[in-house]
């Protein structure tokens, strides 16, 4: 009993300093960012074939340390999201924020660092392995990735071959990890948000009919929709419509929503990305159906989208757990540093890409400080892969961050967190 106490008690000790120095480099890289832009000294994204690359800091630990717990070298590591094309806020988002995660986590100690490199896959599967390859060229021990579904399908498998480790930020389909120990999710899995879905509409009574549109040529999409009906029947909501689409015809949605209207459905659950959710926002006004909407991740950043009236969106409710409103200390830092050195308030993706840097890093001290140290600079992406399972799957081992407290893994890579909801209020995110 007075082992496991003991036990208990160092474990509680490592959390608390890793948060006092994940705040500390908070605010000093807040800091750092405040000087350069009064400087007018900006961060140029570079190309493509290039990727982004962060700076590497030479400054000490922010708290007054040279070894972070025990961690030394140098960490490679890679991200793979889509940087440019029809997806490119959720890439970009994250990109962004790995980024600043990667300049705190160098402000803290000089005898840890990472070097960051982000490529472009355009969310096309084909392109990710593309992108893959080219971080094991430039020497990747580690990837943030991929960040959507399908592309992040696509790697996976070239990853489990290699035995490279992944931590994807947002690439929720089950096809994503299932057979791959090496692959692990940050973001809730399809079936999690289907589930919480159905359960948030019925706790609230959100909805008396309900109509669905979900692309059946997509993963992500349809992977959310199955749980959801069959949460749904579980909770008695009644489903009056089901309606389809695929990425070829994402363009007209009369037909789908005259079928719900004419049902009485007075919400519509939206399991789709940001871009198709436009177009339904913007036909069913034209058509004059005042429906509420509820969403999920995938409808992050509507309010972003080049050409949308986000007037159309005040109301809509998305699962996701990450609200830029929030007041605790993690979250306010976060913001500001992010609006400092992007000039845009993060959505849940860039949250997820953050929390994704931090949750490796803290992953490799929870692991060097349980075993005398650890140096990462001419270490393998197989080893430290097998070093990143055993912990993220070590009973003793939790994660708090900005997308949720105590969050813990299994071993089919599946994240445990609690859901949260927002909604759209005067133009911003509201926590609900």
């Amino acid at each position: 009993m007075a082992t496991h106490l003991f036990a208990v008690a160092i474990s509680l000790l490592q959390e608390e300093k890793i948060m006092k120095k994940r705040v500390l480099a908070m605010i000093l890289a807040g800091a750092m960012v405040l000087s350069l832009a009064a400087c007018g000294s900006a961060s140029e994204g570079a190309s493509e074939s290039e990727g982004t690359q962060a700076t590497e800091s030479e400054g000490t630990s922010a708290s007054g340390d040279s070894v972070a717990g025990g961690l030394t070298g140098t960490l490679s590591m890679g991200m793979i999201g889509p940087l440019t094309g029809a997806a490119a806020l959720y890439g970009t988002a994250v990109d962004n924020a790995c980024k600043l995660a990667v300049e705190e986590i160098n402000a803290i100690s000089s005898s840890f660092q990472i070097e960051y490199n982000g490529q472009d896959d355009e969310h096309d599967a084909e392109k990710s392995v593309n992108a893959y390859n080219k971080l094991k060229d430039w020497g990747a021990q580690v990837i943030v990735g991929s960040v959507t579904s399908t592309p992040c399908a696509a790697v996976s498998s070239e990853a489990y071959a290699d035995r490279m480790f992944l931590l994807t930020p947002s690439a929720s389909s089950t096809a994503v990890t299932e057979g791959n120990d090496n692959v692990f999710q940050l973001c809730f899995s399809d079936p999690n948000q289907g589930s919480a879905s159905a359960t948030y509409i019925a706790e609230n009574n959100l909805a008396t009919k309900i109509a669905v549109i979900y692309n059946n040529s997509d993963n992500y999409s349809t992977g959310i929709y199955q749980t959801f009906m069959e949460k749904a029947a579980e909770l008695n909501l009644e489903v009056v419509y089901e309606g389809t689409f695929t990425d070829d015809s994402a363009n007209d949605f009369s037909v789908q929503l005259t079928a719900a209207k004419d049902k009485g459905a007075d919400l519509l659950f939206l399991p789709i990305y940001y871009q198709p959710a436009s177009l339904i926002l913007t036909q069913a006004d034209a058509m004059g159906y005042d429906v509420a909407v509820f969403g999920v991740d995938g409808m992050d950043g509507i309010l972003d989208y080049e050409g949308f009236d986000t007037s159309l969106a005040e109301g809509v409710m998305l699962l996701t757990p990450f609200a830029a409103d929030a007041t605790d200390d993690l979250t306010v830092n976060f913001v500001t540093s992010y609006e400092a050195a992007y000039g845009t308030t993060p959505i849940q993706f860039a949250a997820d890409g953050y929390d994704c840097v931090y949750a490796i890093y803290d992953a490799l001290l929870f692991y060097a400080e349980k075993n005398g140290g650890l140096d990462v600079t001419d270490m393998t992406y197989s080893e430290l892969c097998e070093i990143l399972i055993s912990v993220f799957t070590d009973a003793d081992f939790s994660f708090d961050g900005l997308t949720g407290e105590g969050m813990v893994w299994n071993a089919a890579g599946e994240v445990n967190k609690d859901p949260k909801a927002v909604v759209i209020e005067n133009g911003v995110y509201v926590g609900m």
